[in-house]
């Protein structure tokens, strides 16, 4: 089977197309940003953390949440080594209720730099 000059230009065309599009995000990557519309710019921690209320009345285990607004420091109960709060009894979706774990100055880095 001969394959003709057209059919070769196109099959080039294409290969160069492709590249193109495969190549671009190493050119340009997209940034992923943590926050939304609605006001809450917050850095959730990796994994699970014992959580610990500073007043002593729980220690569990959740996730740890930043609100950079503020420099608020949220804990998020799991009940478990879940990312997200679950109970094996329950089948209905769990709703975590967060406490406050303490605050980051944030406006005191300011300071630090004069």
């Amino acid at each position: 089977m001969k394959i003709d000059r057209c059919t070769t230009i196109l099959l080039l065309i294409i290969s160069v197309l492709l590249g193109v599009i495969a190549f671009r995000p190493f050119n340009a990557p997209v940034v992923a940003h943590a926050g939304s519309d609605d006001g809450y710019a917050v850095y959730i921690e990796p994994g699970v953390s014992v959580l610990r209320a500073p007043d002593g009345s729980q220690q569990v285990l959740g996730k740890v949440v930043v609100d950079l607004r503020n420099g608020n420091i949220w804990g998020f109960p799991t009940l478990g080594q879940d990312p997200y709060p679950a109970t094996g009894a329950n089948t209905k979706p769990q709703t975590s209720r967060p406490f406050l774990l303490g605050r980051y100055a944030l406006s005191d880095l300011d300071k630090g730099a004069q």
